[in-house]
């Protein structure tokens, strides 16, 4: 593990400095104080950062400290302080500091802290990093929340997944598939940023389904200017440790806070019609996209309510926009609004609908599920399988 110490005090430098090392650490002496901790945290990314807390424990302000966790919300930070209130305490696990450890510092606390950091690392790395879909509309009306939550919900079946809308003006997507009110807001999480982590991100979303959550946009205008693209950036950064998918329902709206936030995505689906209108517009989001360095293996097409008979087919389109994975989806109106109005996901309302299909395919295509067996045959060659592998009971 690389763990940076930072310090003005040279003989605790070196002395931690030996311990660690010969722990079989990799150390980083850094000395200095509280304007050292960006610097080190950036050029060095350490994942422990032992911080001599003389400049802190005093009671001065812990600032420095919580931006350094919220700017790097997967280093550990440890202080090192010689006496500490319980006020202190408290206020220091508020600004995302992992433990406080007494100074001077007794070697065989500092080895069990470090273990005890280590072994939560470890279990947070073996994880796989989730992936982060984002969804925009290239008109509106487009249906990208439609697109947006279906998706979510026809993934959760086997994995996963948190939707955060982030249409922070208009952001309504809680309500496409659930009828209550959610117990906090985007604007609820980023004022308390401080207190990030799996168990508050996962308290402050409305759950959909066993494995789907919602974080819902705020509902007032003046709370929605106050979230931040750091802050957005931390809330991300926990999400995709913590779900195997992140769908993000964006507004059309191309700021700052929209660009950190699909900076992260693995892929942009761009939500479009096959009308002159809605082609127009997806002309320019593309080109936003390619002035941002967005590849086209980045992005996405979504022809939402396609024709197949209509007068703008893909090809068209292709010849329009350029060679980009496009999907369509057939149009659906009696089925989609229904299932809109009653704030219920469309799989519990029209499963044979022919949109169903087509979401549960590009589900599929990001997250394979395994078929049952179609036949006898197959069904028996499964059953040989499994009585192989070691299996002691086995079901028709």
């Amino acid at each position: 593990m690389k763990i940076a110490i930072v310090s003005p005090n040279k003989i605790l430098l070196n002395e931690i400095g030996k311990l660690l090392q010969a722990a079989s650490h990799v150390a980083v002496l850094a000395e200095g104080g509280k304007e050292k901790l960006r610097q080190v945290a950036e050029r060095d990314q350490p994942d422990l950062m032992l911080v001599d807390g003389g400049a802190f424990c005093d009671g001065n302000s812990l600032a420095p400290i919580e931006d350094l966790t919220t700017r790097h919300p997967h280093l550990a930070v440890v202080l090192l302080c010689g006496g500490c209130s319980p006020d202190f305490l408290i206020s220091a696990m508020r600004s995302g500091v992992r433990e406080v450890l007494a100074s001077p510092v007794v070697p065989a606390d500092l080895a069990a802290t470090v273990e005890r950091i280590g072994s939560k690392l470890r279990s947070a790395q073996s994880r796989a990093i989730g992936k982060v879909l984002a969804f925009i509309p290239c008109k509106g009306g487009s249906g990208a929340t439609f697109l947006a939550t279906s998706l979510a919900f026809q993934l959760s079946e086997t994995r996963s997944v948190l939707l955060i809308d982030l249409n922070l003006q208009f952001g309504d997507a809680l309500s496409f598939v659930h009828e209550g009110r959610p117990p906090s807001t985007l604007a609820d999480v980023a004022r308390a940023i401080d207190r990030l982590d799996a168990s508050f991100l996962a308290a402050s979303t409305a759950r959909v389904a066993p494995n789907f959550s919602i974080m819902a946009a705020p509902d007032d205008h003046a709370q929605a200017v106050e979230i931040t693209p750091s802050q957005v950036d931390a809330i991300l950064a926990v999400a995709v440790l913590h779900y195997d998918f992140v769908v993000l329902d964006l507004g059309r709206s191309v700021d700052n806070l929209s660009i950190k936030a699909l900076d992260r995505a693995d892929t942009i689906y761009a939500v479009m019609q096959a009308g002159l209108p809605s082609i127009r517009n997806a002309k320019k989001m593309l080109a936003i996209f390619k002035s941002l360095d967005y590849g086209p293996a980045k992005i996405a097409l979504i022809v939402n309510r396609f024709d197949r008979k209509g007068a703008i087919g893909v090809a068209e389109i292709e010849r329009t926009l350029g060679k980009f994975t496009i999907h369509t989806v057939p149009n659906s109106y009696k089925h989609v609004t229904t299932a809109i109005d009653h704030g219920e996901p469309l799989v519990t309302s029209a499963r044979s609908d022919p949109v169903l299909r087509n979401v549960a395919e590009l589900a599929d295509s990001l997250s394979p599920r395994p078929h049952a067996p179609r036949n006898m045959f197959e069904r028996l060659l499964a059953r040989a399988a499994a009585s192989t592998s070691g299996d002691s009971h086995v079901l028709p």
